[in-house]
């Protein structure tokens, strides 16, 4: 059987992607698969203990699933096993509980970043109006 390559299954060696430091302390993160062109990403997220993600609005839905530790929202906990989503619209600051996380994170477009000086920005600090707006 032929596959053309742009059909093509791709795989991920998932133990053997390095962990990423973000712009937020304790947050790091595996890239399993992002599309520039329509916003979709996929990432094993890793929190240390009360690592957090400051004031955030999702463009559209995003849903993680907790594969250790906790996910901590003022909403409430999302701990190992379970499954949180957030709907288009949603904005509020995340942290991980006392024993840290790891997370399959899954967005349909970057989320927006509110920073103290009014600038809003994608997860990695780029103005987001201008990287993400026109698409």
């Amino acid at each position: 059987m032929n596959v053309r390559s742009e059909l093509a299954s791709r795989f991920v060696d998932v133990a053997n992607l390095p962990w990423q430091k973000t712009k937020y302390p304790g947050v790091e993160q595996k890239v399993l698969l992002v599309d520039e062109k329509t916003g979709l990403f996929t990432a094993l997220m890793r929190m240390a203990p009360g690592a957090k993600l400051p004031d955030h609005e999702h463009v559209k839905i995003e849903q993680t699933y907790v594969l250790e530790g906790s996910l901590v929202c003022p909403e409430g906990e999302c701990h190992a096993g379970q499954f949180v989503w957030r709907p288009a619209g949603s904005r509020h600051e995340a942290w991980a509980g006392a024993k840290g996380g790891l997370f399959l994170a899954m967005f349909q477009c970057p989320n927006k970043f509110f920073q103290p000086d009014g600038r809003v920005t994608d997860f990695l600090g780029r103005d987001w109006q201008e990287t993400w707006g026109k698409k």
